[in-house]
């Protein structure tokens, strides 16, 4: 579907547009002429109920989609507001958006906020609620939280010690990284030395020192944005897509409270408990009362037994907690242990290879020689998703814990380098070698080609080594004749003893 571009220019085509109309005109009120991208609508003030004046602007914003800037002015009591609206479908998926703001320069970094977002700064133990769209900077979007926070610090320090102490050390964090943000106060840093008309300098332009911290955007909706640096490949940017949830899709309105969303279950909540009720030799589901390991309250783990063609049976177990909402899943072996181990080598050429699925047990370890890249077995645990998908969760595990030890700055800036090559892997803008090494065999990559054999797949069977055996714990296992080992020792060989 193509869009008129008539109807939604880009941002820059209306920024230069502007600059060439005399001074006069742009001083002028923009009227609802068809020739003009800004269109005007008499609104009511809902602060002094007269009448005010609501511009909207339809426009593009590059990499992403249309949007529909608002903005809002009262000439009688001065109010003024502005919000952003996505003028398109809502997405398939969800998406969340994460810059990792490592300089002042990314202060500048342009975000779409739409009204379904919710932000969060980890650092700051700060989450935003979805609210109104906003098209802002990060720095923007700082000012507003400090302008929001500071309100009623005064009457809080009275009333609630607590959560005054709470609030004002996240106020404390975000002054830090934006001088001059409270209530339009310029600390000295944050003015040009040009006498008393002086203007305040951008966060961006401040010579201080600033703490990283994170941005995420998490919008069910996937109407939300983060402008990268350059390129996709940007290390300190990311986006991830997910699908979304029964309870998303009622808060968007997609689907009714009492309708089931598309991935509910065929059983019920009481056929599940008792861990039968459905069809078909793979189709129960079990599930063990446990504790949760993070605040410790019952939680239960269900069970799931999945056939993944051309290769074995799997269990697929999943954790959620109702109380911190922790969540964890992990995928096991259903089947016996193999006498040899497995080594499975992939080219990948295209985005194409992306698509296929990928089971890596526990056991197993991934390289990726291009780049360097080697992970120990162990590592993430056993998972059962696509090649994009574990790629992209090896790139949010290395990004967050590597950005927020600090250790991508401190070494000139050599894991940014990495991380560039390994979002050019997982985006497969060149061929690359991909390696699994699996000494249970209980690892599998998916055959597009099946049952034919895979041109691009190397599938070689080894013999496991004693030290392998030993750290599996395969040397000290007896399956055969162990019953001899069990059975009492005979009368004459006590009387021996004795």
């Amino acid at each position: 579907m193509s869009i008129d571009p008539t109807l939604f220019p880009s941002i820059g085509s209306v920024a230069d547009q502007t600059e060439r109309l005399p001074v006069e005109a742009q001083a002028v009120d923009v009227t609802l002429d068809e020739e003009r991208p800004v269109q005007e609508i008499e609104s009511l003030c809902m602060r002094c109920e007269n009448q005010g004046m609501t511009r909207l602007l339809l426009t593009t914003i590059p990499y992403f989609r249309e949007v529909i800037v608002m903005s809002f002015r009262c000439e009688h009591c001065g109010f003024a507001n502005n919000e952003v609206q996505s003028a398109g479908a809502i997405r398939p998926d969800g998406a969340v958006y994460t810059v990792r703001v490592l300089g002042r320069d990314d202060l500048d970094r342009q975000i779409v906020k739409s009204n379904s977002c919710t932000v969060i700064i980890p650092e700051w133990e700060l989450t935003i609620p979805p609210g109104r769209g906003q098209l802002t900077t990060i720095e923007g979007l700082i000012r507003d939280i400090i302008t929001d926070l500071s309100a009623d610090q005064t009457l809080r320090r009275v009333q609630n010690p607590v959560a005054y102490e709470k609030i004002e050390s996240i106020l404390d964090r975000a002054r830090e990284a934006v001088p001059g943000g409270d209530d339009g106060e310029e600390d000295e840093a944050s003015k040009d030395e040009v006498g008393p008309l002086s203007t305040p300098k951008k966060a961006s332009q401040i010579d201080v020192p600033l703490t990283p911290f994170t941005v995420k955007l998490d919008d069910p909706a996937g109407n939300s944005f983060a402008e990268f640096a350059g390129s996709m490949a940007d290390p300190k940017w990311n986006m991830r897509t997910y699908h979304r949830t029964k309870q998303h899709n009622i808060e968007l309105g997609l689907v009714a409270s009492d309708e089931p969303g598309p991935e509910a279950v065929a059983a019920t909540e009481d056929e599940e408990r008792i861990g039968g009720g459905l069809e078909g030799e793979n189709e129960e589901i079990y599930i063990f009362p446990g504790t949760c390991s993070s605040c410790g309250h019952p939680s239960d783990t269900l069970v799931k037994k999945v056939n993944i063609p051309y290769f074995k049976d799997i269990l697929i177990m999943s954790t959620s907690c109702d109380k911190c909402g922790y969540r964890d899943n992990e995928v096991k072996s259903g089947a016996a242990i193999s006498e040899q181990g497995k080594r499975i080598t992939l080219e990948v050429e295209d985005r194409e290879d992306l698509s296929r699925d990928i089971l890596k047990s526990e056991t197993c370890g991934l390289s990726i020689p291009d780049i360097e890249l080697v992970l120990q077995a162990g590592t993430l645990g056993g998972r059962f998703t696509t090649l994009e998908g574990i790629l992209d969760q090896v790139y949010e595990e290395l990004s967050e814990k590597v950005f927020a030890s600090g250790d991508a700055v401190d070494d000139g800036h050599a894991f940014e380098n990495f991380l560039k090559k390994l979002k050019a892997v997982k985006n497969a803008e060149h061929p690359f070698t991909l390696i699994l090494d699996d000494p249970l065999a209980n690892s599998h990559l998916q055959n597009l080609y099946a049952p034919d054999p895979d041109p691009n797949m190397t599938i070689e069977m080894y013999d496991r080594t004693w030290d392998q055996n030993e750290e599996l714990g395969l040397n000290d296992m007896k399956v055969e004749n162990y019953e001899e080992d069990a059975e009492p020792p005979k009368e004459g060989a006590q009387a021996a003893t004795a």
